[in-house]
């Protein structure tokens, strides 16, 4: 058989065979382009899968990843809310609202807020660089206790939300859904408008009778432990407190000691109120009951430098049939009269301004004089604007008490010989000492009386700058902030009740303060004769020149300076007005004349006090006497 050999025309076939092939398949590679653009086309059907899987509104446990196992377990724990646990959202994410005002940001667990900050204020003082935040670091929590149809307990603050956020308008509207099936949940809504401290929430629920036992009402605990975010942090907690309104109107605190706690009933609204900030729950059905607890953190203000108090509120959400309706608002914002005043819910009754009339002084006369004044000039100067007016309103009463210091003056050689003449007699010698009173035409009340009307004054100004927010880190002369202390000097030491610094206007005041005693306090004497059996209010007085100068050194030395401020120019404006009345108004010789002429007159009817007085006198000596002759 003859044997094949490959020759030379074979060979070129194979090659050119091998070229053509090699030939077609380079021709057929996708160009970088093309690669490209198929690359970029299945990164669009990618997002596009995704983006389906988002929108479907409650996707089936079996679409979710999840271990059939693990569904199972989930399920024997959380029963139906086992659900919420299998959706994409059961993951430890946040939303954040926002507007000009506050920041705020929503956990998908517990579906509450775990975030709040207040853009416009800062901590501590104005050049701290830290924001002011209400909430943060998990020092707040909100939770609903669930009691279910198979007799389990779940805490809302440890299952998952579902987020959907939206716009309604301006408004961000923040929809947190704890499902317990496609169409079966409890949501937290959220609305926040522009340039607003007030966050609507309204809290309902769709679907839940077979899930929940809805024969008791629901318990919702808040609870809030507030930062320190001032200067002082004992004076920050002496007006730190939880301050509700109950009963159609009313409002309360609960206390600012350890472990206090009230249960009122009827609440519209529970404040967890700081110094200058505030949180505050509102209702627009009131809860028909409650529990309200505070705890003070501060123990040492050298080691307990981070919160002030620990509050915390329960009450209950009751059904309407099957379901949880309710409308309300959580407010975060400075507790400031002009700010709360404008929601026109009563917020602005949470700010301490003093009960009665002291109230009525500060919301009708302080507070719109000071809002008017501050508006124009810087507020250092508009303290000092403020207290001239005010001290110059009340000259007439100075001056009326000041007169009848002088005409007792003019009595007291009088009244001193009749206490000798009936020194034996007391009664006898009260008797003629009113006749005296009467004949001269002098009332011994009437120097009383005018002092009595500036007490409100003086306790409405005690009440109203440690309340004034506009106070805060505003600067005058040497003090950076009027509602804080104005530190000169930093002891290395702490002195008790005085503390470890020497703040500069309490001195001046507590200067003021002296002079005008050491200025009144001979006048006083010299009208006040000392009366048998009392005590010696002479000595009384002397001691109070350097007694009350002193008091002012201690408790002012950590108050507002505002407050100081007001106090110094007070008493030094006082001393002005005194001194011009005693030298210039006020003729002694001149009272010494009328007097004597009233006394040719015939005597004045006596009051109805006076002759009450008179007769509770006369009865008291025939009693005596009766006793006398037994």
């Amino acid at each position: 058989m003859e044997k094949k050999k490959l020759d030379l025309t074979s060979i070129i076939g194979f090659v050119l065979i091998f070229g053509i092939m090699m030939w077609i398949m380079y021709n057929n590679q996708p160009t970088q382009a093309e690669i490209d653009a198929k690359k970029a086309k299945q990164e669009q059907v990618e997002k596009a899968k995704k983006a389906e899987v988002t929108t479907v509104a409650a996707p089936a446990a079996d679409n979710v990843a999840v271990d059939s196992a693990q569904v199972a377990k989930l399920q024997s724990s959380l029963g139906n809310f086992a659900y919420s646990a299998t959706l994409p959202s059961a993951k430890a994410e946040f939303t954040t609202l926002e507007n000009e005002l506050l920041s705020i940001k929503v956990a998908n667990k517990g579906g509450y807020i775990t975030e709040v900050t207040l853009k416009r204020f800062k901590k501590f003082s104005k050049d701290s660089g830290q924001l002011v935040a209400l909430i943060k670091d998990n020092n707040s929590n909100l939770n609903i206790q669930l009691q279910t149809q198979d007799n389990r307990v779940l805490n809302t603050k440890d299952l998952f939300f579902e987020p959907t956020l939206s716009k309604a308008g301006e408004d961000q509207v923040l929809s947190m859904k704890l499902k317990a099936g496609p169409n079966e949940f409890l949501e937290y809504k959220y609305i926040l408008k522009p340039n607003d401290y007030m966050v609507g929430f309204d809290l309902q629920s769709q679907g839940l009778k077979k899930a929940l036992n809805t024969s008791k009402p629901l318990d919702l605990e808040w609870s809030l432990k507030s930062y320190r975010n001032e200067k002082s942090i004992s004076y920050e907690n002496r007006y730190a407190d939880i301050r509700y309104e109950y009963e159609d109107g009313k409002i309360n605190n609960v206390g600012l000691g350890k472990d206090s706690e009230e249960t009122p009933e009827k609440v519209s609204f529970i404040a967890f109120k700081q110094h200058f900030f505030s949180s505050i729950l509102l209702t627009d059905k009131p809860f028909t009951t409650s529990k309200l607890h505070s705890d003070n953190l501060v123990n040492d203000e050298k080691i307990d430098t981070v919160f002030t108090k620990q509050f915390k509120a329960n009450v209950p959400l009751a059904f309407n049939n099957g379901e949880i309706d309710y409308k309300m608002n959580w407010y975060f914002g400075p507790t400031d009269y002009t700010t709360l005043k404008k929601y026109d819910k009563d917020l602005d009754k949470i700010i301490p301004l003093g009960w009665g009339i002291f109230g009525w002084i500060n919301k009708f006369i302080f507070s719109p004089l000071f809002d008017f004044l501050s508006s124009y000039i810087s507020y250092g100067i508009a303290i000092i604007i403020f207290t001239i007016i005010i001290k110059l309103a009340m000259s007439p009463i100075t001056y009326k008490s000041f007169l009848s210091q002088a005409k007792m003056k003019v009595l007291r050689p009088e009244i001193t010989e009749l206490n000798e003449k009936f020194s034996k007699d007391p009664m006898k010698k009260q008797q003629e000492t009113m006749k005296l009173y009467n004949k001269a035409g002098v009332n011994p009340m009437a120097g009383c009386i005018p002092a009595l009307i500036q007490i409100p004054f003086m306790y409405a100004s005690f009440q109203f700058f440690p309340s004034a927010f506009e106070l805060r880190q505003k600067s005058f002369l040497w003090a950076d902030d009027l509602s804080s202390f104005d530190q000169i000097f930093k002891l290395p030491f702490n002195i008790p009740l005085y503390g470890d610094h020497v703040s500069l206007f309490p001195i001046l005041a507590a200067i003021a303060i002296f002079f005008y005693m050491r200025m009144t306090t001979g006048d006083q004497q010299m009208a006040a004769p000392q009366q048998e059996g009392m005590p010696d209010m002479g000595k009384i007085m002397k001691m109070m020149i350097y007694i009350s100068p002193i008091m002012m050194l201690i408790f002012f030395n950590s108050y507002g300076s505002g407050l100081s401020l007001y106090n110094f120019i007070s008493n030094l404006i006082t001393i002005g007005i005194m001194f011009v009345i005693k030298n210039y108004i006020v003729d002694s010789d001149k009272i010494h004349a009328k007097i004597q002429e009233n006394k040719l007159k015939e005597p004045k009817k006596p009051g109805k006090f006076q002759q009450k007085l008179q007769q509770a006198m006369e009865q008291a000596e025939e009693q005596k006497k009766a006793k006398g002759n037994k």
